[in-house]
């Protein structure tokens, strides 16, 4: 079955890097978009970044700046690399293949001094 596991987050002061791990199985990845999302504590879900089959990527403004997504098909992982990290960026961040609405069980971020 679909299985996506996040991995990566922590506690980061300000101005500091995560990079964020999404390791996908069960399903053909290369063949399919592949986004980030996250949730900041007592807000919605909000999108992050996608990665497209096709290369196409775009990014919530703003992160953009800030934010790279990438992907290795051959190992079927999406990631995200986070530099100058702010507490505004504190949140749950999960990877989602929309494509039959599947998501992780999210990874916790916290951006604090």
């Amino acid at each position: 079955q679909v299985k996506l596991v996040e991995s990566g987050g922590g506690l980061v002061q300000p101005g500091g890097s995560l990079r964020l791990s999404c390791a996908a199985s069960g399903f053909d990845f290369p063949r399919y978009d592949m986004h980030w999302y996250r949730q900041p504590p007592g807000k919605q879900r909000e999108w992050v970044a996608v990665f497209t089959t096709g290369g196409f990527i775009n990014y919530k403004s703003t992160v953009a700046d800030r934010f790279t997504i990438s992907r290795d098909n051959a190992n079927s992982t999406l990631f995200l690399q986070m530099n100058y990290l702010k507490p505004e960026d504190t949140g749950i961040y999960y990877c989602y293949r929309r494509t039959g609405d599947f998501w992780g069980q999210g990874t916790q971020v916290v951006v604090s001094s």
